[in-house]
This record gives C-alpha cells, structure tokens and sequence, in this order.
C-alpha cells in the first residue's frame, strides 16, 4: 500500500474514529453535575417498590416489606411489574426499566425503594430517563446489585441516591434509626459502630481495623465491588476524583475480590481517590482447595496501602444485619483511625 493511500484512508476514518474517542474520553473529562437532594421523606409519604434486578419467588417477602414500611409511617405502592419476572431477572429489561422512570414520574411517589438485589441492574441503565430523573428528583435507595443504578442516576442525575435497607431487608432498629437520620430527619449524622461487648472483655464484632490512618474529604462513591467493577470504562461509572470510596462485597472468593480491584486500579479510579471506607466482605473465603491464596487483609494492603490516602475496614455497612445508610455523592468526612464518617451536609432538602 502506498503512503498517499494510506493517509487517504486515514484522513477518511478520522470523521468515524472521532466519536468513539469521545466516547471513550467522556467518564474521566465530564466535569461533576450539580448535586441535587431529594425532598426528605415525611410520616405519611408514599414509598414506591421497585425490583431492577433480580427476581423474588414467594408471595411472602412482598407482604413483609409493605408492612415494614407502613410501619416506618409510609403509604406502598407497588410499580406495575414489581412481581414479574423473566428468567432470573424481576421482568424483562423493559419493564424493570419503565418502573423506575414510572415511579419517578408519578406525583403521587416521594420515595423509590428497591425489593432486592440480585443482579440485571446494570442492563436497565442505558433505559432509564435521566432527564426525567432530573426533573422529578426522589428518595432512591438500595444495596448490593442496586449499586449499578445508585450510582448511575447519581453520575447522569447529580441527584444523591442511597446505599441502603431494601424492602426483602430485615428491619431492625439499627438500620431503620440510620436510615430516618439521613433520609427523614436530615441529620449531619456520624457514622460509627457500636462498641457492644456482650460478655467478652473486648469488643469482638464489629470491629474497626486501620491500614493507613488520617482524614479525608470527598464525596461517597461506591456499593458492591463485583457491580461496581463491571461498569469500569462506562459512562455510568463513578467519578472518582477526591472521592471517598466504600466496598463491600459477599460470597466471592478471594481471588475474585483481587481481580475486582484489579480492575477498579487498572481503570485509573483508585489512584484518584481521597480515602477508602472497606465495609462487609461476608462469605468471602479461600475456596476449597485454594492453599496457596492471599487472605483478604494482604489484598487490601497490596491495593490500598500504596495509595497514601486514609483507609480502614469494618465499617456496618454491605451484606449484614445491621447497615448504615450512606448517601452516594454526598461530601463526607472520614476519619480512618476513629473508623468514622461524617456528612458534611444533610443528605436531603
């Protein structure tokens, strides 16, 4: 091939190359979009149930998260396909989809609360209506494959969601009092474990471990490492920029977290970090046979140590009882040796 043909057929794909570069380029050069607050959720509100991932099979559950939250003072409504279901996803990514921007339409909802987790809700994303969003700001909240969609309203939105209990969640005090602090009463609330030491002479659970002491400043980004990590390289991934990043994760082996937050480093996002906040990695083992494995402290040293940015562990949040609500976006202060985070702001309006 000649050089004239060669520039030729370059110069002919420049016009075709350029939007995908741009495409490639938009998570890290978007600047950040105004922060947005959901109205605070009142005695009285009603709270929509949505199902974005996976499906729930028995009647059962269904009834105790309604009564659950009419026990919290709310009034339930039931998005149309909540109890549908295709395969192992709650209803066809169409219908997951058309709830969510259902329920953010209907004047009638204050609050949109997921019924479990699962997994599919990175599939609805490229389906949901964030102009909309935008327009009709709301209490949204979940955890674990809810990560996915907390995370892309508040990247596409600027609207602060909620890493939070589900409906299929159990209600305990701990949960349901963190939850009202952030979302009903508007707290600058402080996030702390409890120093409960039943009969030992130490506190044997929930327990804070320091890897790099400090304080940070930044907004929340973060949820379950494994959804997490499959939005690397999409435009619903986090900023990461100055943020403070929670994980948590459950029933992965160890190797598995590894390439996880391999892949979170090979992105660029752990190098842009403010500090780490590590929660629950619950069922997270060797595997059988697996001798030879790193244990889960020397994967956080290898990955979080070299960062020189604050980080500590066992903070109650992820794939247990008792869970903080945290609020995605909003500017937090951590502090590692304390094992502490702070709002800096209420979470809602």
């Amino acid at each position: 091939m000649t050089t004239t043909r060669r520039r030729l057929m370059a110069a002919a794909a420049l016009p075709l190359l350029a939007p995908l570069a741009a495409c490639a380029q938009a998570p890290v050069s978007a600047p950040p979009l105004p922060l947005i607050k959901p109205r605070r959720l009142r005695p009285g509100d009603t709270v929509a149930l949505i199902n974005p991932s996976g499906a729930i099979y028995e009647r059962a559950p269904y009834e105790i998260a309604a009564d659950s939250l009419r026990a919290l003072g709310f009034q339930v409504k039931e998005a149309p396909n909540l109890r549908a279901r295709y395969g192992h996803f709650a209803g066809t990514d169409a219908q997951r989809a058309a709830d969510v921007n259902a329920m953010f339409t209907d004047p009638a909802v204050h609050g949109i609360l997921a019924m479990t987790g699962g997994s599919g809700g990175g599939r609805i994303l490229p389906l949901i209506d964030y102009d909309n969003i935008r327009r009709n700001p709301k209490f949204l909240g979940g955890f674990s494959d809810l990560t996915a969609l907390i995370n892309a309203v508040q990247r596409q939105t600027g609207l602060v969601t909620f890493h939070c209990p589900m409906g299929a969640s159990e209600w305990n005090a701990f949960s349901i009092g963190w939850l009202r602090g952030a979302a009903m009463d508007g707290e600058k609330l402080l996030l702390a474990n409890p120093t409960d030491r039943d009969d030992n002479i130490v506190p044997k659970t929930a327990r804070i471990t320091t890897l790099r002491p400090g304080t940070a400043r930044g907004p929340l980004v973060g949820g379950n490492l494994a959804v997490l990590s499959a939005m690397a390289g999409s435009r619903y991934y986090p900023r990461f920029d100055g943020a403070i990043l929670f994980l948590e994760e459950v029933n992965e082996y160890i190797y598995r977290v590894d390439r996880m937050l391999s892949t979170l480093k090979l992105s660029g996002a752990l190098d842009r970090l403010s500090g780490v906040v590590l929660g629950a990695f619950t069922n997270c083992g060797p595997g059988d046979g697996n001798y030879g494995t790193l244990t889960l402290d020397e994967v956080f040293d290898d990955y979080f140590k070299p960062l020189n940015v604050p980080v500590f562990s066992g903070a109650l949040f992820g794939h247990i009882r008792r869970k903080f609500t945290l609020p995605v976006g909003l500017p937090v202060e951590m502090d590692a040796t304390a094992g502490t985070l702070r709002f800096l702001e209420p979470a809602v309006a």
